[in-house]
C-alpha cells in the first residue's frame, strides 16, 4: 500500500477555522491523504473558539496547544515552543497554515526550520501597511512558504513582484467562500434575528477587533461617534470581540450602548460574539455591514451585502474592484456619509470574484497530492 501523504492544519484564531473547516473535510473524504488537525489555542474564548468548531463540523484538534493569550512576540514565541515537539513525533510531509494571525508565522517558521515543507493559505494578500501585524505576518510566511495558495488576482502579482517563483504559486479560489456556500442553506434555520428582534434589511451589522481602531482612544471614540450617529436612523448590532469589550470599560465607552433588544428602539445593540451560523445570517439579512475585518469584505462581496471597511487600506482589492466593498476609515464624516448613501438607496452591484465557487479545497488537496505524494 502507498504511504499516505501526512498533512498538518494549524488554526489558531476564529478566521483559521472557517478556512480550514472545508479542506479538512476534502482531505479527511481523499485517501491519499492522512491529514492532523493542530489547534494552537490563540483563540480560546469558548465563543471565539467552541462555537466555531461545532458549527462548521470541524473535527476535534488531534493536538490543542492551548497558548492562550500574550504579546505578540511571547504568544509567536510560545506557538513555537510547543508546536516543534508536536513536528518531530509527528513529522509530517506538509504543514499548512492559513491566513495572517500569529499561529500562522510562528508554525510555518518551526516547520521551515525543520525541513517540513509549508503551504500558505491566503498567500500574497498585501496592505502595504506595515503597522498592521498582521502584514508582517503575511510576508514572511510567504517568503518562507514551498507552496502558496493565493484567492485573487493583485496576490500573485504581489508574489511574483516580490520574487516568488511562478511555479510555487496556485490561484484555487477562497476557502472562505467554501465554508459559505456550504452553509449558507443551513445559516437560514438560525434564530438570531427572531432573538434580536430584528427585520431583515432593517438593521446594520458592526464589528471592530483591529489595535490601530479599539487600542487608541480618540480613533475609537471617532468611530463610535459615527455608528451612534448612523443608529439613531438604524439600529446597529454590534457582536463584540472580547479584547473589544475590554477596551469599551478601559476607555468608559459604555454610553454609546444599549444592551437588550427591544422592537421600538434604535441605537447599537452590543452583544456577545456569535457562533458561525447565527453571525452568517446576520450579516446576509443586513442593509450594510460597518467592520476592520478582511475575511467580512469576502463575505459580503459573495453575499452581495454593501461593506463598509474602517480602515485606510485593505488586502483584499478585488472585494473593491468587483466586490460590494468601500473602504471609508475611521473619519466620522465619511463613516456616515457613506452609511447615508447606502440608507438612500445607493450600493455597489458588486460581482463574485474568479474561482470563488466553493471548490477551492478540492484545488488545494490536488496541488498537494500532484507536486508532494
Amino acid at each position: 500500500m502507498p504511504k499516505k501523504l501526512k498533512i498538518i492544519n494549524v488554526v489558531g484564531a476564529r478566521p483559521n477555522f472557517m478556512k480550514a473547516a472545508p479542506l479538512m473535510e476534502q482531505m479527511l473524504e481523499t485517501p491519499a491523504m492522512e491529514p492532523f488537525l493542530v489547534h494552537t489555542g490563540q483563540h480560546y474564548d469558548d465563543r471565539m473558539s467552541k462555537f466555531f468548531f461545532d458549527d462548521l463540523g470541524l473535527p476535534k484538534p488531534d493536538m490543542d496547544l492551548g497558548v492562550g493569550s500574550g504579546s505578540h512576540a511571547q504568544q509567536t514565541a510560545e506557538i513555537m515552543r510547543c508546536f516543534e515537539p508536536v513536528l518531530l513525533k509527528e513529522r509530517p510531509d506538509v504543514v499548512v497554515v492559513f491566513g495572517d494571525v500569529n499561529s500562522t508565522i510562528a508554525c510555518a517558521l518551526t516547520a521551515v526550520k525543520l525541513g517540513v515543507a509549508v503551504a500558505h493559505v491566503e498567500a500574497g494578500l498585501r496592505s502595504f501597511d506595515r503597522t498592521m501585524p498582521e502584514e508582517i505576518n503575511r510576508v514572511l510566511t510567504d517568503a518562507i512558504s514551498d507552496y502558496l495558495f493565493t484567492t485573487e488576482p493583485s496576490a500573485n502579482e504581489n508574489l511574483l513582484r516580490e520574487g516568488v517563483p511562478k511555479e510555487k504559486i496556485f490561484p484555487v479560489g477562497n476557502l472562505m467562500i467554501d465554508t459559505l456556500l456550504r452553509h449558507k442553506e443551513r445559516a437560514q434555520s438560525s434564530t438570531i434575528l427572531q432573538t434580536l428582534n430584528c427585520m431583515p434589511q432593517a438593521y446594520g451589522v458592526l464589528t471592530l477587533h483591529r489595535a490601530s481602531n479599539v487600542d487608541d482612544e480618540e480613533i475609537f471614540q471617532s468611530i463610535l461617534k459615527a455608528v451612534f450617529e448612523i443608529s439613531q436612523k438604524i439600529r446597529v448590532v454590534f457582536p463584540c470581540h472580547p479584547r473589544t469589550k475590554k477596551q469599551i470599560h478601559a476607555f468608559g465607552f459604555e454610553h454609546f450602548f444599549m444592551t437588550r433588544p427591544s422592537p421600538f428602539h434604535c441605537g447599537i445593540l452590543l452583544i456577545d460574539p456569535l457562533g458561525y451560523l447565527d453571525f452568517l445570517r446576520l450579516i446576509s439579512e443586513a442593509k450594510f455591514v460597518l467592520t476592520d475585518s478582511g475575511g467580512i469584505q469576502e463575505e459580503t462581496t459573495v453575499l452581495g451585502i454593501p461593506c463598509l471597511t474602517l480602515r485606510e487600506n485593505t488586502e483584499r482589492p478585488v472585494t473593491i474592484t468587483e466586490g460590494t466593498n468601500v473602504i471609508v476609515g475611521t473619519d466620522r464624516e465619511k463613516i456616515v456619509g457613506k452609511t447615508l448613501e447606502i440608507l438612500n438607496g445607493y450600493s455597489l452591484q458588486g460581482r463574485i470574484p474568479e474561482h470563488w465557487d466553493g471548490k477551492a479545497s478540492e484545488r488545494i488537496v490536488r496541488v498537494l497530492i500532484d507536486y508532494c505524494a
